[in-house]
C-alpha cells in the first residue's frame, strides 16, 4: 500500500498554495436557496404544528446508508483495501439492521459481492465513502422524516466531488424524502446531538470562509436552530487547517445518553498538540455549561491507543475511539491493535450501552485516511426495516 496518498488530514496541508482557484468552483449544486433559513420542499420549523427536531443516534433507526469509494486520485494503492473496510463495515452493521450501500453502476456486481447479501447495493454515482458528510441530516417533524441538504462541497472545496455533492439531492428523490434547502455549507460529521435540544458543533469546522463566507457564528447558529429544532447550541474550538473536516465534533465528543458526554483524549503521556489542546479546550467549556434542559454534563475520558502499538500507519492516522457508531442493537468500535486500549474504549462503550452488543473493527486504511467508522455511516430515523 502506498503512503504517498493525500489523506483527509494531510490533503489541506499538501494543497497549500494550490488554491481553491485551482480545484475549481463549489462541486456543490442545491439550486437558489433562500436567503437565509430553510426553504425548499418544506417550511421552517412549526409550520405543521410539531416541532422539528434532530434525533439522538441511540434512537430507532430505519436503515443505515453508506457509500463505497470509487476516487483513485484520492486512495491511489489503497483503493481494494479501504473498501475492504467498507465492506467489513457494512457487514457488522448488517447483522443487525438494514444496511444501503450506494454504488456507482459499474461498480455494483464487486461492491455486492463484497458486501453479501445482507446489505442492499443501489445504483447511486458517488465518489468516496464518507456518507455521514454528503447524505442529508435527518430531521423529524409532524411525524415524517425530511432530510436538511447541507450543500456539500467537498470540505470547503478542499477536494472536488461532483458526484457526493449531488448526493444530497438524489437520495431524497429515491426514496421519497422531502429535501429541507439551506444557505449554509456544512457536512454531517459537524453535529452532535442529545435529542432533547442540545448541539455540540466545532466552530473550525463551520464558521468558517471556505464554507460560509461572510456568516457570522451568530447568523449560524440561528439557521441551525431553525434547521434541527434545537434549542441550545455548545460551540467548542476545534482546529483549522490541520485536517481536511476542520476539526468535525464527531471524532472529538459524543453523546451517549442526555447529560453524558464521552471526549477523545490523547494517549497518557503524549506531547501537547494542537489536538489535544482542542480536547481540554472542549472539556473546559463543557465543564462550564449546561445543555437544553438544564442539566451539568458528565464528561468522561475516551483514552486513545498508544501509537506505536497501532497495527495502521501515517502520521495522520485517526485513532480516535469517538467517532463510534450507535446502532439499533449495536455499538460498531474501530480496533487498532493496542489490545489494553481497544479493551479499555470497548469496556467503556459497553458500560454507557449496556443493552448493545459492542462490535469492534478493523478500519486501519480508513484510518489512515483520517476517518472512523462515523464517518462512513449515516442512520436514517425511523421504525427498522425488515
Amino acid at each position: 500500500m502506498s503512503d504517498l496518498r493525500p489523506s483527509r488530514r494531510s490533503a489541506l496541508r499538501l494543497l497549500a498554495g494550490i488554491g481553491a482557484l485551482t480545484l475549481g468552483a463549489s462541486a456543490c449544486g442545491p439550486g437558489d436557496p433562500g436567503p437565509s433559513g430553510a426553504t425548499g420542499t418544506t417550511g421552517p420549523a412549526g409550520e405543521t404544528g410539531e416541532e422539528r427536531r434532530l434525533g439522538a443516534e441511540w434512537e430507532s433507526h430505519a436503515r443505515t446508508f453508506m457509500a463505497w469509494p470509487a476516487l483513485e486520485s484520492v486512495w491511489e494503492d489503497d483503493l481494494p483495501y479501504v473498501r475492504q473496510d467498507i465492506a467489513r463495515i457494512a457487514r457488522a452493521v448488517s447483522e443487525y439492521e438494514y444496511v444501503v450501500m450506494m454504488a456507482r453502476p459499474d461498480q455494483l456486481a464487486a461492491a455486492q459481492k463484497a458486501c453479501g447479501k445482507n446489505v442492499e447495493v443501489v445504483p447511486l454515482a458517488v465518489d468516496d465513502l464518507w456518507a455521514r458528510d454528503t447524505v442529508p441530516v435527518f430531521v423529524e417533524e409532524g411525524g415524517e422524516v425530511a432530510g436538511v441538504d447541507f450543500n456539500f462541497s467537498g470540505w470547503g472545496n478542499k477536494q472536488v466531488h461532483e458526484n457526493d455533492a449531488q448526493v444530497g439531492r438524489k437520495l431524497l428523490s429515491k426514496y421519497g424524502i422531502p429535501r429541507i434547502q439551506t444557505s449554509i455549507v456544512a457536512e454531517g460529521g459537524s453535529f452532535e446531538t442529545d435529542g432533547e435540544g442540545t448541539l455540540l458543533i466545532t466552530e473550525s469546522s463551520i464558521v468558517n470562509d471556505n464554507r460560509n463566507p461572510g456568516k457570522s457564528r451568530a447568523q449560524i447558529e440561528a439557521e441551525l436552530k431553525e434547521l434541527l429544532g434545537m434549542d441550545k447550541v455548545i460551540w467548542l474550538k476545534g482546529v483549522r487547517g490541520e485536517d481536511i473536516t476542520d476539526a468535525h465534533v464527531d471524532s472529538l465528543v459524543r453523546f451517549t445518553a442526555p447529560g453524558v458526554i464521552l471526549l477523545d483524549r490523547a494517549f497518557p503521556g503524549m506531547p501537547a498538540d494542537s489536538w489535544s489542546r482542542s480536547s481540554d479546550q472542549a472539556k473546559s467549556v463543557l465543564s462550564e455549561a449546561t445543555d437544553a434542559q438544564g442539566r451539568s454534563f458528565e464528561v468522561i475520558d475516551l483514552p486513545q491507543p498508544d501509537p506505536d502499538r497501532i497495527t495502521g500507519y501515517s502520521d495522520d492516522f485517526l485513532s480516535t475511539y469517538a467517532n463510534f457508531y450507535i446502532g439499533n442493537d449495536a455499538v460498531y468500535m474501530p480496533k487498532f491493535g493496542d489490545r489494553k486500549a481497544d479493551d479499555r474504549a470497548r469496556g467503556i462503550l459497553q458500560e454507557h450501552f449496556p443493552k448493545r452488543d459492542i462490535v469492534q473493527v478493523n478500519i486501519d486504511t480508513i484510518a489512515t485516511g483520517g476517518g472512523g467508522i462515523h464517518c462512513s455511516t449515516h442512520d436514517q430515523p425511523g421504525k427498522p426495516v425488515e
